[in-house]
């Protein structure tokens, strides 16, 4: 056996751990691209697909229970009557109605919507059924089941419907029955009942209005009459007969001695400077008949024009007589004796100016104190004007308020009889000729989107309790390995043809898988170079052993000298699928009983060494372990250009863990829908927790009939053409 050792690169200079993903030119370092795998709704109806089953058997069952319910539900029909609500009542009298019926507000109009609601308006139409309407209407609920409604009140409520109509004042009623005629019946009497309800409500409380305003009139009648006789109390004790003519009186009086004690403050001020003139000439010594008042007067004024007459006179006589001439002595005399008039004249006159000041200085006095009484006479007129105005004027406002009362009573009175309503029937229930309940389409379409939904749900629902691995979202996202490689799922075949599925071509699509995976792992330098891969899994039966063995011939098949290591010294696998006898192997060589060349034995292809377990280890840990082991990899690196070494599933034992030190990189086989999501991601984060590379996952066991959906980005059925190869093609080949 004649090996040409391969350069082997040295220890140090092994690639350091990383993560591959598919991209469009092959392997990328980023395992995810930039924003990781995201779920699409192609994911989504992938999830539906795979339970299409749930869906169609919850779809029918529910369907069909809606189909059911709707063939053997009894057909009930439905009346429909409308009636206004009118904002404002007719106008009959101009007088103001008791109860206010405008409609101004929403809540005004709702207000109307609940009394027709209300139970009251129920009762007024259940009685207006009786006899043979009664038992018509009765008979359809008189079947003895304890859940049916045993009274017409409780029917009626049932089956009555109020619909206000959108952006307007309409109202609907809408009655269900199994009866039409009856329907229609019921619609008509609540519309009927309802202007009734309000107009005889609005009756009731005019006359309860009147009956209110008579008690309170005949009580404010006699607060009036009160209120008189204590107003002519008040006049007999003040002694008056009317307060307005007395203040008359008192005013006037005021106004006439204001003037008087205005006038004779005038004169007194008059008198007063005369009189100080007087006086004040006296103290100068100045004669009296200088001034004006006092030389005016008649007297005075003759008396001083006689002394002038004798003074000329006398002047005359002097000129004829001596001084002692008996005629001077009798004209100096005249003289002197008119003289002594004219003083005496002066001084009666300027007596005279006293007495005036004197006389208007009393009639000041009797002015100001006439004045004065007046005034109290008034102060006091005036406190006896607040009693009465106040006493006058509350029987002024009550006699007011009585005439009031008693007009709204007759305005009322009138009202109460007349019979206006706020309603008026729109449009009268007519007989329904179709059946509103059961509504098949309804039902029908209810029982298929129901249906549906619900088989929609319970498949989700399924699917989030499914943890298995089953698309490349749930390898990528959830396990965090890169998906590098498919292998479709075959058919049944014996253990070794599987084995060698890539040599005898059963296969054509699980060939050409595997020769993807072989291009796939030669696209980045990393995995190119890594000359020993390490193959493990989560649980046995993933096809771990089954892959190493087609990837290894898949290398030979590319001329590279190819070396297949069962390293399984628990369950070992790779001898039956190629058909050697288990004897020698590991263990052997761990033990000294063989060397390298004895264990290597040939397999179907040229380029192809196995070197098998030699049978199942005690001890699988302590064989891994051992520097024997190391130095068997050692030469095995010198001697070939690959080592695919099958390894036992990582989740039961920890072997592949002891030998991931001594390779260059692993591969992570993963069967197709078994293999648990958690389970498979807690083994991955054991791998990784390694300086060795984990290239990616080989998803295995796939059923092609769901790759459509599931790895469209993979595979295709058109796809197939590529892979079938007829006679005609075989002759063609070279």
């Amino acid at each position: 056996m004649s090996q040409q050792p391969p350069h082997q690169e040295p220890e140090s200079t092994r690639p350091t751990p990383h993560r591959y993903a598919y991209s469009d030119s092959g392997i990328d370092s980023s395992p995810y691209g930039e924003g990781g795998p995201q779920r699409s709704i192609k994911d989504y109806i992938l999830i539906l697909r795979e339970r299409i089953w749930y869906i169609i058997i919850i779809f029918l069952a529910v369907f069909s229970a809606a189909l059911i319910y709707t063939l053997t539900r009894p057909k009930v029909y439905e009346a429909v009557a409308s009636v206004e609500i009118l904002r404002t009542s007719p106008v009959v009298l101009q007088v103001q109605d008791v109860l206010d019926p405008t409609i101004r507000t929403t809540e005004d109009f709702n207000t109307q919507v609940r009394r027709m609601e209300s139970i009251s308006l129920i009762q007024r139409v259940a009685s207006r059924l009786t006899g043979e309407e009664m038992r018509r209407f009765m008979a359809p609920y008189e079947t003895g089941d304890a859940s049916d409604p045993v009274t017409p009140i409780e029917i009626i409520g049932q089956n009555r419907r109020i619909m206000p109509l959108r952006l307007s004042l309409v109202i609907s009623v809408q009655y269900r029955h199994r009866d039409p005629v009856l329907a229609a019946r019921v619609a008509d009497l609540f519309v009927e009942e309802f202007i009734n309800l309000n107009t005889q409500m609005r009756i009731q409380e005019s006359l309860r209005a009147v009956e209110d305003l008579r008690d309170r009139a005949e009580q404010q009648r006699k607060v009036v009459e009160d209120l008189e006789l204590r107003l002519q109390a008040f006049r007999e004790d003040a002694n008056m007969i009317s307060l307005d003519q007395r203040r008359d009186i008192v005013t006037e009086k005021l106004k006439m001695l204001n003037m008087m004690l205005t006038e004779a403050a005038a004169r007194r001020n008059e008198a007063a400077v005369r009189w100080n003139l007087v006086q004040q000439y006296r103290e100068e010594g100045r004669p009296l008949t200088e001034i004006s008042f006092i030389a005016n007067n008649p007297i005075v004024n003759d008396l001083r024009a006689r002394l002038a007459a004798k003074e000329i006179e006398m002047a005359q006589l002097r000129d004829r007589y001596r001084d002692l001439h008996p005629t001077m002595i009798e004209a100096r005399n005249s003289i002197q004796q008119t003289r002594t008039e004219l003083n005496q004249a002066v001084e009666q006159a300027a007596a005279r100016v006293h007495s005036e000041f004197q006389t208007a200085e009393r009639s000041v006095a009797e002015a100001r104190a006439a004045l004065s009484n007046q005034e109290s006479e008034a102060l006091n007129l005036g406190r006896l004007a607040v009693s009465y105005d106040s006493l006058a004027n509350e029987a002024q406002v009550n006699e007011l308020i009585y005439q009031s009362i008693v007009a709204r009573m007759r305005e009322t009175t009138m009202t109460s009889t007349l019979e206006s309503g706020n309603a008026r029937v729109v449009d009268s229930a007519m007989v329904p000729l179709r059946p509103a309940s059961p509504n098949v389409r309804l039902n029908l379409g209810l029982g298929l989107l129901g249906g549906l939904g619900l088989g929609l749900g319970v498949a989700f629902f399924i699917a989030i309790l499914d943890d298995r691995v089953k698309s490349a979202f749930d390898i990528e996202s959830v396990v965090g390995l890169p998906l590098i490689g498919l292998i479709p799922r075959l058919r049944k075949m014996e253990v070794h043809e599987k084995a060698q599925i890539v040599l005898n071509n059963e296969d054509r699509q699980a060939v050409e898988a595997f020769r993807t995976l072989h291009s796939s792992l030669k696209l980045h330098d990393e995995s190119k170079n890594a000359q020993a891969l390490l193959i493990t899994s989560t649980t046995p039966g993933e096809g771990k052993s089954f892959t190493a063995t087609n990837l290894a011939l898949t290398y030979a098949q590319h001329g590279e000298k190819t070396l297949l290591i069962d390293c399984d010294l628990r369950k070992p696998n790779i001898h039956q699928g190629l058909q050697l006898e288990n004897d020698t192997g590991l263990i052997d060589f761990v033990r000294g009983n063989a060397n390298f060349d004895a264990l290597a034995k040939r397999s179907p292809h040229e380029n192809l060494d196995v070197i098998l377990t030699g049978g199942r280890a005690k001890q699988p840990s302590q064989i891994l372990n051992s520097a024997d082991f190391e130095r068997f990899i050692a030469e095995a690196r010198q001697r070939y250009q690959r080592i695919i070494i099958d390894t036992p599933p990582l989740a039961a034992v920890s072997d592949s863990l002891i030998l991931l030190p001594l390779v260059d990189g692993a591969l992570f086989t993963i069967q197709f829908n078994r293999v648990k999501r958690k389970a498979a991601q807690t083994v991955v984060r054991r791998l990784s927790e390694t300086s060795v590379p984990v290239f990616g996952a080989i998803l295995n066991g796939l059923n092609l009939s769901l790759a459509g959906y599931y790895y469209a980005q993979y595979y295709d059925k058109s796809y197939k053409d590529y892979y079938v190869v007829t006679s005609e093609d075989e002759k063609e080949m070279r």
